[in-house]
Parts: structure tokens; sequence; C-alpha cells
């Protein structure tokens, strides 16, 4: 009963990306904002793969569940979980 309740509800998070950094990190601002550190450029898409897959990790849920709705090309960035 709780898996079908939690597929209904989105989580939206707001995102600020630093690329090219030389350590990765993520803090949590608050419950919705989130700052990334990631070691991969901001080329190719190669930068906001690996923030998809360190929110993933974080939140615990599958790669394809988080999603960029908003910011492809910007360093502020709005994700979505399914």
């Amino acid at each position: 009963m709780v898996e079908i309740i939690r597929n209904f509800f989105k989580m939206y998070i707001h995102v600020k990306v630093t690329a090219g950094a030389k350590k990765e990190s993520l803090k949590i601002k608050s419950e919705d904002h989130f700052e990334i550190f990631v070691k991969e450029k901001a080329e190719r898409n190669m930068a906001n793969t690996r923030v998809l897959e360190l929110v993933a990790k974080h939140l615990k849920v599958p790669v394809k569940k988080v999603r960029i709705v908003n910011g492809h090309h910007h360093p502020s960035k709005l994700l979505v979980i399914d």
C-alpha cells in the first residue's frame, strides 16, 4: 500500500551545480535545495549525468527516476523525482 501511494507523488529539488570541481560533494542546503560539486566538465552532458547519479544515490532511487526539468544549460537546475 505504501509503495502505491509513493508512486503518485513527485518530488522537486532545486540544485546549484559547480562543474569541474576538484572534489565531488553534495551539500544539503534545505529539504529541497542542494549544492553539488562534480568533477566532470559542463560538456557533452557529462556534468548533468553525474548530477543525476549523485542525487539518485543520495535519495536511494534508480537514476531513471530522476530527471532535469529546467536548467539543462545553466548551473541552477530543477530536478523531479518520480
